[in-house]
């Protein structure tokens, strides 16, 4: 596949970056990628004027990294940190696909959110090798294995150290679901999430007993969550498309389409304005729920309805994660030994805990799932909830990260999600299906 340039366009909101996640991805355009290389054109760092070894690393929204690389200059005297911040994960990989293309510019540590990991993976000859070059120390064993093995190119070459993750779990309205009849306390709602079937089931309860409120806010959310629970998704590993043939696709399809036929979905496109505003008005009664998602609907939602949402540690399926990143060493970076050392220090327990507790960015290391500091973090705007404890569970029940081909993201935003929304306003599922097929024909090309 090839790189792309300037003037194309990368939105991938299906799964939003660290925070980004929380906001909603605007269309690039030809001057906005110009903006942003001219705003982060650091190539790999140099020596810096005092001497020191200066090492440049890229981010987009928020990591919570501020604190952590003063410390690291504090703690290596002859390393000087220069930290590139871009404020939306759309420019930021836009113009870090750019600049691979170009062969400089890059930062010696570079950030790649989950979303558009496929598209670097197909190029492991531009990056380090972490594995060869990283300290020895660092062994597969500090984070969960799918993380792990989510960077691993076909070649084995280890691509990046994972960041945080997002962890899924079920968000709800305890006050709607009192008004319908269902329980409502997060314990007694587990059982209507143990399963698919169960939840489309108790949507079917929901809306009939409600009046016609609607039970999820989207068919794309609903979907993308169900979807990236199979074991073969989009692509196989040789990178052949199997959409037209996927029979767990087909069926989530079918399954997703037809409680939304029934009422069941709200019919709001992700992050729009519309959707933002469904979180205060209660436009529906569940939500699933990444561990960043709890700031969005807080934000969303807004301080009238505290306590009112609440979220459970059950998940239609057992578990599964949506957004979190990964550190990458470009080849491009002129102390790859350095820059694989911070990248290194910067993903260890210790400091992804600390990253959580100042930016929300839920750890993928093990020994950090453990934290006592992690452990113990509750979230007042959800009824006092151990949230950390909480979504720790959550992060134990993914299974292996499904494998994502070329193009992989774009077929989910740019394909499947405008399908689904082409159903919801009167297309039928045959049709929409046809519609998912062909696009993702040309895409795959």
């Amino acid at each position: 596949m090839a790189l792309v340039t300037l003037a194309e366009t990368w939105e991938r909101s299906q799964s939003p970056s660290p925070v980004a996640r929380c906001s909603v991805r605007k269309r690039l355009t030809l001057l906005t990628a110009l903006a942003v290389l001219g705003s982060t054109a650091a190539c790999g760092g140099g020596p810096a004027d005092d001497g020191r070894i200066e090492l440049t690393i890229g981010t987009f929204t928020e990591f919570g990294y501020e604190q952590l690389l003063a410390e690291y200059e504090a703690a290596h005297p002859g390393i000087k940190v220069v930290h590139h911040k871009t404020g939306q994960g759309g420019p930021y990989h836009q113009a870090l696909f750019t600049k691979l293309g170009a062969g400089s510019g890059l930062a010696d540590v570079q950030a790649v959110e989950e979303g558009y990991l496929a598209d670097v993976l197909a190029r492991p000859s531009l990056f380090a090798n972490l594995e060869e070059i990283g300290p020895k120390s660092v062994t597969a064993d500090r984070w969960l294995d799918w993380k792990y093995q989510a960077a691993k190119a076909k070649d084995g070459t280890l691509i990046g150290y994972g960041t945080d993750i997002g962890p899924m779990a079920m968000c709800y309205r305890k006050d709607l679901f009192a008004a319908a009849g269902l329980p409502s306390e997060p314990e007694a709602v587990k059982p209507l999430f143990a399963t698919w079937q169960s939840y489309f089931a108790a949507g079917e309860q929901f809306v009939a007993k409600s009046g016609g409120k609607a039970w999820f806010d989207s068919a794309a959310q609903i979907f993308n969550a169900m979807h990236n629970q199979l074991d073969t998704g989009y692509f196989d590993r040789q990178d052949k498309l199997t959409v037209e043939n996927n029979a767990a696709v087909k069926q989530n399809w079918e399954q997703v389409t037809a409680a939304s036929a029934r009422g069941q979905s709200a019919k709001l496109v992700a992050f729009s304005n519309e959707w933002n505003s469904g979180f205060k008005t209660g436009a529906f009664a569940t939500k699933t729920c990444p561990a960043w998602m709890l700031g969005v609907i807080k934000e969303q939602a807004g301080p009238d309805n505290a306590g009112k949402w609440a979220v459970t540690d059950a998940f239609p399926g057992g578990g599964g994660n949506w957004g979190g990143s990964f550190l990458t060493v470009p080849k491009q970076s002129k102390h790859p030994k350095e820059a694989a050392e911070l990248a290194a220090w910067l993903t260890a327990p210790e400091q992804q805990v600390k990253a959580f507790l100042k930016a929300g960015t839920f750890p993928s290391q093990t020994r950090a799932l453990s934290a006592p500091e992690l452990l113990s973090s509750t979230n007042e705007y959800f009824g006092g909830v151990r949230s950390g404890e909480l979504f720790a569970t959550q992060a134990r029940k993914v299974g292996k990260a499904q494998y994502k081909g070329p193009g992989d993201g774009k077929i989910q935003e740019n394909v499947t999600s405008p399908a689904l929304q082409a159903v919801e306003q009167g297309l039928s599922p045959r049709e929409g299906w046809q519609r998912l097929v062909d696009g993702a024909k040309k895409l795959a090309k």
